[in-house]
């Protein structure tokens, strides 16, 4: 039988060592051609426990709006950050999801003591424990990944409406075969990612003809 993790070891164990404000954060959109990726840190209140919480990834699109709704009603402190494509294609996606995490802790409010965060060290003035696997092993990361999603996937919406044919309410910038079919049938786009091997191939091509 699976055993189920306990996603709140991390937190619990710092507010029994006095910590009072705890912060997690988590990125989402490193994989896609297009569109922004997106980072949110959180801060939810002392012993405040959602069920349900985990990677968003993992967690059907209903759920997930559901779970939205309620970690920003109970949340201290949201704030999400994008780094568009433009950005990412000049310092790279690992620096670019970095650089999301690190601006949107430096504007919550209160100033977190301690942050959890998704796999990535942080370079930041505040102490933070990286953890593997993150959103499902912290509740306080889970929280961030959820609404990072959420407000990602909803700005891909968008997107699908300005530039149609794409199929980014669907695919949410991520290289299906229908948006690969797009990409070469339509162009690149002023949001793709230039420097993602697929887009350089085809932005090639099109300079060799």
């Amino acid at each position: 039988m699976k055993q189920t993790i306990d996603n709140y070891q991390f937190e619990r164990k710092l507010y029994s060592e006095g910590i009072e404000y705890i912060a997690g954060t988590d990125e989402v959109g490193r994989g896609p051609l297009a569109g922004p990726v997106v980072a949110t840190a959180v801060i939810m209140p002392k012993n405040c426990y959602i069920e349900g919480v985990t990677d968003s990834k993992k967690i059907t699109p209903k759920k997930r709006k559901e779970l939205r709704k309620e970690i920003e009603t109970k949340a201290l402190s949201i704030v999400t950050v994008f780094i568009d494509e433009s950005k990412i294609d000049e310092i790279n996606i690992y620096e670019a999801s970095r650089l999301a995490m690190q601006k949107a802790i430096r504007g919550l409010n209160p100033k977190p003591q301690i942050i959890l965060a998704d796999a990535m060290p942080l370079n930041i003035d505040i102490e933070s424990i990286s953890l593997i696997k993150g959103d499902e092993k912290s509740f306080m990361i889970g929280c961030a990944s959820i609404i990072a999603k959420e407000i990602r996937d909803d700005y891909m919406d968008l997107l699908d409406k300005k530039y149609p044919g794409y199929g980014f309410a669907k695919n949410k910038g991520y290289p299906t075969k229908a948006h690969m079919v797009a990409l070469k049938e339509l162009g690149v786009l002023p949001i793709h990612r230039k420097t993602y091997s697929p887009v350089t191939k085809l932005l090639e091509n099109e300079n060799k003809s």
